[in-house]
């Protein structure tokens, strides 16, 4: 329901060093062929194969960068620089140490075989063929062969605005400390840090108290500024989870509002015109997966990405047993040197620290009470 929903945003034009972990909203194609040109892969001479038993005369030097000033004949060569241009003529490229002096001018070559050492022209990418295709996000690795192809003003998808909320009386900033009743939002400062890796952009709008007033505003004024706004806390069936009610006051249209998850059952979703909201439970390993596996895909549909998590299918290190089982179940692990997932230590939902020391949640589907030991399980790396 949450992928259905989501609508790509516009795209803009952005300098080639703004690009890292942007969505190409276009192909880029190559506008040449890579090489170039037959090129040198290393330092030696480069002469016709058939004639390398031969002593042959040095007729040019070709340093990187200057095209060859003749072509290579019978019984000659040219001293040529890696990445340089090969001449006409020759077929192959003799490496500078299979090779010594035969008076002036003149080389004899030392080995009785060599590879061609040349690299053809369009060997790496023909012109028109595409390096990156539209909806892939940029990566560092791609971002050379988009300056080899003269590519310096991508197209991309304009970055996901995101409005966040904290709620909660009991809650204060981090830099505070807490009261006798209180703790720290950590939530928020988590699910910037999610929002920034994925390349999307959050606004933080503070932490809500527990009314109807003070939370209303907050909304309204961020479903104003931003695509999506992503609420934590308040959701839940409580006398102060002031959420749900409040976002349909504020338009929304909330499409479910609990989902067969553990954790994180309390989630909401809903659209009121182009924005849409996301309620979050108000505990933070709640919060960390629910975004991982609802909202972070939704961002990046919104960016024009088709988003797939890294799976890798490994051996569970230990049995994971559970009594009820109307919910699916995610679990950290933590994957050691030898491959095997193991469970750590987890306390629940609250128990944010957990996280820290994951590499990766496990699911245990609806309907399984106990995966065993030595089973082959999927881990979702995050």
């Amino acid at each position: 329901m949450v992928s259905e929903h989501a609508r790509r945003l516009p795209a803009e034009r952005v300098g080639l060093g703004e690009a890292l972990g942007r969505i190409a909203a276009e192909d880029v194609a190559a506008d040449l062929d890579l090489p170039p040109f037959d090129k040198s892969a290393m330092d030696g001479y480069a002469c016709r194969r058939r004639d390398r038993h031969n002593v042959l005369r040095v007729v040019d030097a070709i340093p990187a960068g200057r095209l060859p000033a003749r072509a290579v004949g019978e019984n000659e060569c040219a001293k040529i620089m890696t990445g340089a241009v090969v001449p006409a003529g020759a077929d192959c490229v003799i490496m500078i140490e299979h090779t010594e002096p035969c008076g002036r001018d003149a080389i004899r070559i030392t080995a009785d075989q060599t590879q061609t050492n040349i690299c053809a022209k369009g060997e790496d990418l023909r012109r028109g063929e595409v390096v990156v295709r539209r909806g892939e996000r940029v990566l560092d690795r791609h971002v050379a062969v988009l300056a080899s192809v003269g590519c310096t003003q991508p197209a991309v998808s304009r970055r996901a605005r995101v409005g966040l909320l904290a709620t909660g009386d009991e809650l204060v900033e981090p830099s505070c400390w807490p009261g006798p009743a209180q703790i720290r939002n950590s939530n928020a400062c988590q699910l910037q840090a999610q929002i920034a890796g994925m390349g999307a952009t959050s606004v933080y709008y503070g932490i809500a108290a527990d009314n109807e007033a003070a939370l209303s505003e907050r909304i309204r004024r961020a479903a104003a500024e931003n695509d999506a706004i992503v609420v934590s806390g308040g959701v839940s069936a409580g006398d102060h989870d002031l959420v749900p009610p409040v976002l349909r006051a504020e338009g929304f249209e909330l499409l479910f509002e609990k989902v067969a998850t553990q954790p994180g059952m309390p989630t909401v979703f809903g659209r009121s015109g182009r924005c849409f909201c996301f309620g979050l439970p108000g505990n933070p390993v709640a919060t960390f997966i629910v975004f991982e596996i609802l909202v972070k895909p939704f961002l990046f549909k919104l960016m024009g990405h088709a988003y797939q998590p890294r799976l890798l299918s490994l051996r569970l290190g230990q049995a994971v047993r559970r009594r009820k089982t109307d919910r699916a179940a995610w679990i950290p692990v933590a994957v050691g040197a030898d491959g095997v997932a193991m469970p750590v230590e987890y306390h629940g939902s609250a128990h944010a620290n957990a996280l820290c020391a994951a590499d990766g949640l496990i699911c245990v589907p609806i309907g399984v009470a106990a995966i065993q030991e030595g089973a082959s399980v999927a881990v979702r790396q995050i």
